[in-house]
């Protein structure tokens, strides 16, 4: 089988999509967000996990050019590839033998198996393009609400380290659109939402795309919402064995970005870490023990 004939479905999917019906953009999404799920499941499966017909899926996959379901799933089920804990390495897998081990250890290899496969979905083009875009850029804002909130304040409180430019947005308790106002096309505002989309985020990506600015998001999906033009979008797994999207793979591609922003950044991005860690001891922000104190 051609190796790449998945990433060419993707691609023919991408091109289309806007063109679908909405039961079949709903299938179309739904393969584009979960690759490896589509590869391994029955028809009858993926139509109920995608909740849409079977019909729909076969009818999707013959507008793609294939005979049928199984002729559409083959190229996906090919490319899969399994991921072994083990060469994680797993002691801490053979230590929990309790009760709850079955539940912790099936969340540890669930982290393990999103981070690889988010940072699987990068490329050091595209982080570079990122982070080039952010220096160059006059102000750049991130954004998020919620749970991810917590992945933009991080991403600001050590990015801004390394670029001063770099602000999150909203701050306290006013909206990102407020704080956009005076942003213009030389600006940058980095999205950070996951299924279901934040309503606040959406509406912020829509507003930045009207000031000019350029549209950097993260996320779970490169198709979001209606009329959402993204100049680059960094993709991230976020399954989990709970009820709640897992962040770890999340964070591990602002990881990515940050050690690029550094590296790029050079000695300026250098002089101003330590200018930060000066000033941060001399005000005495780490606790030590004092010198006649012993534990």
């Amino acid at each position: 089988m051609d190796p790449t004939l998945k990433n060419k479905i993707i691609s023919n999917i991408k091109e289309m999509v806007e063109d679908l019906s909405r039961q079949m953009r709903t299938a179309a999404k739904y393969i584009l967000d979960n690759e490896a799920d589509f590869g391994l499941d029955s028809i009858r499966k993926t139509a109920r996990k995608s909740g849409v017909s079977s019909y729909t899926l076969v009818r999707l996959a013959r507008r793609l050019g294939f005979g049928g379901f199984d002729e559409l799933r083959e190229p996906f089920r090919h490319a899969l590839v399994t991921l072994n804990g083990a060469a994680v390495g797993d002691d801490w897998n053979e230590k929990w033998q309790d009760a709850d081990a079955g539940v912790l250890r099936g969340a540890a290899a669930n982290s393990m198996a999103i981070v690889s496969r988010s940072i699987e979905r990068q490329s050091p083009e595209r982080i570079r393009q990122v982070a080039e875009l952010m220096i160059a850029a006059p102000s750049v804002y991130v954004t998020a609400m919620r749970a991810s909130y917590g992945l933009a304040y991080y991403f600001q409180y050590v990015g801004r380290m390394a670029l001063k430019s770099l602000q999150i947005v909203p701050r306290q308790m006013s909206s990102a659109i407020d704080e956009l106002t005076d942003a213009g096309p030389n600006d940058v505002l980095i999205a950070i939402t996951f299924t279901p989309y934040s309503h606040e985020t959406i509406e912020a990506m829509l507003f930045a795309k009207s000031r000019g600015m350029r549209l950097v998001v993260l996320s779970d999906s490169e198709i979001l919402a209606p009329g959402v033009e993204v100049d680059h979008t960094l993709l991230a797994s976020t399954n989990s064995t709970h009820h709640f999207a897992c962040n770890a793979g999340a964070m591990a591609v602002l990881e990515l970005l940050l050690a690029m922003l550094v590296e790029i950044g050079g000695a300026e991005a250098a002089e101003r870490i330590d200018s930060y860690e000066t000033l941060r001891k001399g005000y005495r922000a780490y606790w030590s023990a004092k010198k006649n104190n012993s534990f």
